[in-house]
């Protein structure tokens, strides 16, 4: 199992410490640094940064959201940083949801989601291979453009700039069983919001045939530190926002997830206080337990011990949130 560096989105302004966490993180023996986005900063630039300032470690998007580009876009994107690398890029795509791509980016969500990302995929890869033109009669991704607003006089293209590499790595966020097994059948890997190595029946179904070279790397906080409970608080203030706040009453992925993980009573508590202002309220309300099984945190004897168990399962690279300097040693070291 390797481990990354989740740098994460911004929040009010650009963090000084993520291209020193980067470097160090590098220094350790890293495999992978990855950057977010949400409705601020974009994946992308921080990255290019990032690639400016190492020589070795891989970057990844965890996510880039589709509704913020068009598919050969973020190709562009990928393969222009990929060159800039040397062959370092790995390409993190989510969908979203409904909130932040109707609320922000102003497009309507996909009727069918499935279709929408696998088409999305298809395009990406065919800028990236290179072979032919990028052609794909779709639903939501028609390459040339076909539709009735259009001017018909669209012309089917490769990208002028060759490729560094045709297999580029590609990686899906995904929540839904569905989506799931059908990110093993499409994609090169799967960045889990939440994993649980003691509760692996909440994937199972979903990852059956999985390919010796798939990736599965979920995002963790990770904290060294005496406190347990104290350590838990910034895990749970992420769930609480996650849970309550990241999509509708109605729809929500996010609780539906934590809900299919054995805590439905739980999710439906911390949307409902969160949705009536009581933040706090939904915050505490996240059980301990939860927030313990999909972190790292405690002494370090203690996340010695919960790191074997992550290790045991499919999980092929561990994306590790922590600003924390020690806590990214102390791991380099327990995983050597």
């Amino acid at each position: 199992m390797r481990l990354g560096l989740a740098l994460g989105y911004w929040g009010r302004g650009p963090s000084a410490d993520h291209v020193p966490l980067a470097v160090e993180a590098e220094r350790l023996g890293y495999h992978s640094v990855w950057t977010a986005e949400s409705w601020g900063s974009d994946a992308f630039t921080p990255l290019t940064w990032i690639a400016a300032h190492t020589t070795r470690i891989r970057l990844g998007t965890a996510v880039a959201q589709m509704a913020a580009r068009s598919p050969t876009t973020t190709a562009m994107h990928a393969l222009t940083l990929d060159h800039l690398s040397g062959g370092r890029m790995m390409l993190g795509l989510g969908l979203s949801g409904p909130q932040v791509v109707e609320g922000w980016y102003g497009r309507p969500f996909p009727k069918s989601p499935l279709t929408a990302t696998r088409e999305y995929v298809d395009v990406v890869r065919q800028v990236l291979r290179r072979e032919r033109p990028v052609e794909l009669d779709g639903r939501f991704h028609s390459h040339p453009y076909r539709g009735a607003d259009g001017t018909g006089l669209g012309r089917a293209l490769k990208p002028i700039t060759h490729p560094l590499r045709a297999e580029l790595p590609l990686l899906l966020g995904a929540e839904g069983p569905r989506n799931i097994a059908q990110t093993t059948r499409i994609a090169d890997g799967w960045l889990p919001l939440y994993w649980s190595p003691t509760r692996p029946q909440a994937y199972e179904a979903s990852l059956t045939g999985l390919s010796e070279d798939f990736l599965v790397a979920p995002m963790a906080r990770a904290h060294v530190c005496d406190d347990l409970s104290e350590g838990l608080l910034p895990v749970k203030a992420m769930l609480g926002f996650y849970i309550g706040g990241m999509g509708h009453a109605a729809r929500n992925f996010h609780a539906d997830l934590m809900a299919r993980m054995g805590f439905e009573e739980e999710a439906r508590r911390i949307q409902r206080l969160f949705l009536e202002g009581r933040r706090e309220e939904a915050v505490l309300a996240v059980p301990d337990a939860f927030a313990d099984e999909i972190s790292l945190v405690g002494p370090r004897e203690r996340i010695a011990e919960r790191l074997e168990s992550w290790r045991k399962g499919p999980v092929t690279d561990l994306l590790v949130l922590s600003p924390d300097r020690r806590t990214l040693r102390v791991l380099a070291e327990l995983n050597s």
